[in-house]
């Protein structure tokens, strides 16, 4: 009697692998803007420390790249810690993470409001401040879709985490301070609201099956970067009814001045392609205009991902002279990169 086996539909070698084989590409691939500490699983700035400067550390979970290696360099983070897919990052990952970029002006920890990463980053900090380390910690929790999740204890924290990475980031480099570094960072958490729709499930190496199933004309609304449900399952609907409900949604919290200037930032979760987040990005603007506000900067593409999963999240940031500015300064990331 033949049993059936599932194969794997993935470019992987071995699912236990995956992780350490991808960060060795990265700095194959990067060597002017990383280097990878493999004994800690920890991905570096090339040239760090840099003396007198703040360091910026985040982390989290592997599945969602480009977040959080693909933003270590110039402008953006010193360090990045990634955990096993879809799973924490341990605190002596943090902790070596945060030595290997201390130039002595103090670090900034950036975490997204997950369970795990909450716990370990605060023991990580307390560890590195017996060691003479000054940490400020930055929480994010944009997400507007639900107050509690399967992951969390509050909002989630999805993708004002990259803006939050690319803006203290901006200040760090231009010499601020802990404290300056790590309000500005509060101020755009604070500032950043965003919201998440499903179309397809994923599938995490391990598992080697989606991690939640979903009916091929279904899309869960206000998902979560892991699979965690969100508001509701309901039938697809055209995409400018889509945006405008998530659009609402933000709006509704951020409630953001009359004629603000925003950031728009549309990110595809893994599988969704740009024909596709340009489409959302029009209808996007066109329900801002509607709505009396101006996306005056904006960024588009596949940023915070969840492994291959087909869907979509918006970002709004209310800007200012100082976000702005701090927006536009220049980058130099494996996977950001303007003004240098």
């Amino acid at each position: 009697m033949s049993v059936a086996t599932q194969t794997l539909k993935k470019f992987v070698n071995a699912p236990e692998d995956v992780v350490k084989e991808s960060l060795a590409g990265l700095a194959a691939a990067h060597p002017d803007v990383v280097r990878v500490d493999f004994e800690n699983q920890i991905v570096v700035r090339a040239g760090s420390p840099v003396a007198g400067k703040v360091g910026l550390v985040s982390g989290g979970g592997s599945g969602h790249e480009p977040l959080h290696g693909g933003f270590v360099g110039l402008g953006m983070l010193d360090a990045a810690c990634p955990g096993e897919v879809f799973t924490s990052p341990v605190p002596d990952q943090m902790l070596a993470a945060t030595k290997a970029v201390d130039g002595g002006a103090g670090v900034v920890h950036i975490v997204k409001n997950y369970t795990g990463d909450v716990l370990n980053f605060k023991l990580a900090a307390e560890l590195a401040d017996d060691d003479g380390i000054e940490v400020e910690s930055v929480l994010t929790n944009d997400d507007v879709a639900v107050e509690d999740s399967t992951w969390t204890a509050g909002r989630r924290g999805v993708g004002v985490t990259v803006l939050v990475e690319k803006i203290a980031g901006a200040r760090a480099e231009a010499g601020g301070s802990l404290a300056e570094v790590a309000a500005v960072a509060r101020r755009v958490n604070d500032r950043g609201r965003s919201f998440g729709v499903a179309l397809t499930s994923c599938v995490t190496p391990a598992a080697g099956t989606p991690t939640f199933d979903i009916g091929a004309d279904e899309m869960e609304f206000g998902v979560g970067i892991h699979g965690e449900p969100g508001r509701r399952r309901e039938k697809l609907k055209p995409a400018a009814e889509i945006v405008a409900e998530m659009t609402d949604a933000i709006l509704s919290d951020l409630s953001p001045a009359p004629g603000a200037r925003l950031l728009a930032f549309v990110n595809g979760l893994g599988g969704t392609p740009l024909i596709e987040l340009y489409l959302v990005y029009n209808e996007l603007a066109k329900q801002l205009a509607d709505r009396g506000h101006e996306a005056t900067r904006n960024l588009v593409g596949n940023y915070i991902t969840s492994l291959e999963m087909a869907g979509v999240s918006i970002t709004l940031l209310e800007l200012d002279d100082e976000l702005t500015a701090l927006w536009d300064a220049p980058v130099h990331t494996a996977a950001l990169r303007w003004g240098t």
